[in-house]
C-alpha cells in the first residue's frame, strides 16, 4: 500500500536542523582554527622581521665599534666594506677568512633590502651613511629597541643603537634602522583573505555534506513518520515499517514499532471479534426471553402453568447468558496474558495433583487415574490460575462427553524442555472432519447435544488461546465411539532463570 502524503511540518525538519547544527559546528571549529592560524602566522612573521632588523643593526654596530675615535664618513665606509686579506696569512687562516668574507657578503645583501632604511650618525647627529635617501633623520639620541612606529605615513620597525668603541668604550656614533612592514601587511591581508575564502567554502561544503548525511541517516525516521501518519489517517491499513538492514538503533526501533503495531491490531481484532460474538450469541437468548415476556404480557400471566414455564425458561436463558459472558471475558483475558502474566510460573506436579484430587471428589462415580512419569517437580512458564483453568476445561469436557464408560486417564511426562500432559476419555469421540474446528469459537460438533450439556463452544477456544500465549501447544486425537485424547505441551523454565525471576 502506498504511503499517504505527509502532513505539513510545524517547523524545520530534523534533516534541516541536523544539517544546520553540523554546519554551525564545523563553522565554529574552522573559525577557531583560522583565528589561531592567523594569529600564530602573524606573530611568527613579526618576530622574524624583528630578529632580522635587530641582527642587521647589531652586525653593523659590531663592525663600527672597531673604530678608535668618533665615526667619520671615511671610517664608516672603511669598516663596512669587504675586509682586506693578507696573502701571507691565507694558508693558516683560510677557514677564518672565508667565514669573514661570507659574513660580510650576507650583511651587504641585507643592507641592500628595499624595505630597510639604515643610517649612521656621529655623536652630534650628523648623517654619515645611509642605505636609502629616505627616513634618514635621527629620531633621538638614545637606545631604542625594535618597536613598530609610523614615520612619514609608513609603518615599520624602528631601532636606534648607540655605537661604542671597543678600545676606549666611548660613544662614537649612532645607528638608526627602520624596516618597512608593507610587505608584511600585504602577506597578512592575503592570508586573511585566503582564510575567509576557505571558511566560506568549508561552510558551503559542510552544509551540503551535512544535509546529505542527515538525509541518509534520518531516512528511516521519515519512513516511520509517514507510516504512523498513514495509520493515523487509516487505522484499518495493513501497512508496516519496512525492514532496515543497518543493524543499529533505528533498525531496532523499526522492529519494535512493527511488533507494537501487530499487537495493537491484534487487540483491535480481538475487541471487534468480542463485540461480534457477543451480539451474535446473545441474540438468541434475548429473543427467547422477549418471546416469553410477550407471551406473559398478552395472556400467559393468568395461566399458572404458562407463567411457571416462561419464568423457568427465562431464568435458564439468563443463566446461560451469564455463563456465555463470563466465558467470553475469560477468552478476552486469555488473549492478553502476554501483557500481565508473562513472567509468572507454576509448579507442574503440584497443580496437576490438586486438580486431579478435586475432580475425584466432584465426580466420585468416575474412575479418574493419574500416571506420573516426572522424576521431580518442574517449573512451568504459565500463571498458576491459568494452568488450573486449562486443566479444568479439558477435564470438564472429558467428564461431560463420556458415555457408559466413565473413565478419565491423565498422564504427565517431560519431553526435552517441554512438560506434556495427556487427558484421555472414553466417550463419544469427535469426527475426523471436525478435529480442526473444535478450537474455533462457538463451534459445537453436535449443537443439540452440546446445548443440552450446557456448553457454549468457548471452552476449547479459551484453552488453546491460553496455551499458545504461553508459547505452548495443544492438539487432539479422537476415534468415534472410542474417545478423545488431548495433549498439552508447556515450556519448562530452567532453574537458573527461575532464581533470577524470584530475585
Amino acid at each position: 500500500m502506498k504511503i499517504a502524503e505527509r502532513q505539513e511540518l510545524k517547523g524545520p525538519s530534523l534533516t534541516i536542523k541536523w544539517a544546520l547544527a553540523s554546519s554551525f559546528f564545523i563553522f565554529v571549529v574552522f573559525t577557531i582554527f583560522s583565528v589561531i592560524t592567523y594569529k600564530s602566522s602573524v606573530r611568527l612573521i613579526v618576530e622574524k622581521e624583528r630578529e632580522n632588523i635587530e641582527r642587521t643593526v647589531a652586525e653593523v654596530a659590531n663592525r663600527l665599534s672597531n673604530a678608535k675615535e668618533e665615526l667619520t664618513v671615511s671610517e664608516v665606509y672603511e669598516r663596512l666594506k669587504a675586509p682586506s686579506v693578507d696573502e701571507n696569512d691565507l694558508t693558516n687562516k683560510k677557514v677564518a677568512v672565508e667565514g669573514s668574507l661570507m659574513e660580510m657578503d650576507n650583511m651587504l645583501s641585507e643592507l641592500g633590502q628595499p624595505a630597510l632604511f639604515l643610517s649612521v650618525y656621529d655623536t652630534n647627529g650628523t648623517l654619515l651613511f645611509e642605505t636609502q635617501k629616505e627616513k634618514n633623520v635621527l629620531v633621538k639620541k638614545a637606545k631604542q629597541t625594535a618597536v613598530i612606529k609610523t614615520i612619514d605615513d609608513t609603518t615599520g620597525f624602528l631601532i636606534i643603537q648607540p655605537v661604542f668603541s671597543q678600545e676606549n668604550r666611548e660613544k662614537i656614533g649612532y645607528i638608526q634602522g627602520f624596516y618597512e612592514l608593507s610587505s608584511f601587511y600585504d602577506i597578512r591581508n592575503r592570508l586573511l583573505f585566503i582564510l575567509i575564502i576557505l571558511e566560506i567554502i568549508s561552510l558551503i561544503l559542510s552544509s551540503i555534506l551535512g544535509f546529505i548525511l542527515s538525509s541518509y541517516f534520518l531516512k528511516p525516521l521519515k519512513v516511520l513518520r509517514d507510516t504512523m501518519d498513514t495509520i493515523r489517517k487509516d487505522p484499518q491499513s495493513n501497512i508496516h515499517m519496512p525492514d532496515i538492514h543497518s543493524n543499529d538503533e533505528l533498525a531496532d526501533l523499526a522492529e519494535i514499532f512493527n511488533e507494537m503495531l501487530d499487537r495493537m491490531r491484534r487487540y483491535i481484532e480481538q475487541q471487534e471479534q468480542f463485540v461480534e460474538d457477543v451480539s451474535h450469541e446473545l441474540r438468541t437468548p434475548v429473543a427467547i426471553i422477549e418471546g416469553h415476556l410477550n407471551l406473559l404480557n398478552r395472556w400467559g400471566k393468568e395461566d399458572p402453568e404458562v407463567l411457571e414455564e416462561s419464568l423457568q425458561a427465562s431464568l435458564q436463558e439468563i443463566i446461560r447468558m451469564k455463563s456465555l459472558v463470563q466465558e467470553m471475558l475469560d477468552l478476552s483475558r486469555a488473549e492478553q496474558v502476554d501483557i500481565q502474566y508473562s513472567n509468572h510460573t507454576s509448579n507442574a506436579k503440584q497443580v496437576v495433583y490438586q486438580v486431579f484430587n478435586n475432580f475425584k471428589i466432584l465426580y466420585p462415580d468416575f474412575a479418574i487415574t493419574l500416571d506420573d512419569d516426572l522424576p521431580h517437580e518442574e517449573v512451568l512458564g504459565i500463571y498458576r490460575n491459568h494452568f488450573e483453568q486449562l486443566l479444568i476445561i479439558i477435564l470438564d469436557n472429558a467428564v461431560k462427553y463420556s458415555t457408559t464408560r466413565k473413565e478419565v486417564h491423565i498422564s504427565i511426562s517431560k519431553t526435552l524442555n517441554e512438560f506434556e500432559i495427556a487427558i484421555q476419555d472414553f466417550g463419544e469421540g469427535i469426527p475426523e472432519e471436525d478435529l480442526d474446528k473444535i478450537f474455533n469459537r462457538f463451534y459445537r460438533v453436535d449443537k443439540a447435544r452440546a446445548r443440552n450439556k450446557g456448553g457454549n463452544g468457548l471452552g476449547l477456544s479459551i484453552a488453546k488461546q491460553l496455551v499458545e500465549n504461553y508459547k505452548g501447544r495443544i492438539d487432539a486425537e479422537s476415534v468415534i465411539h472410542q474417545g478423545t485424547i488431548f495433549r498439552i505441551y508447556i515450556p519448562i523454565i530452567e532453574k537458573n532463570k527461575t532464581k533470577e525471576q524470584d530475585s
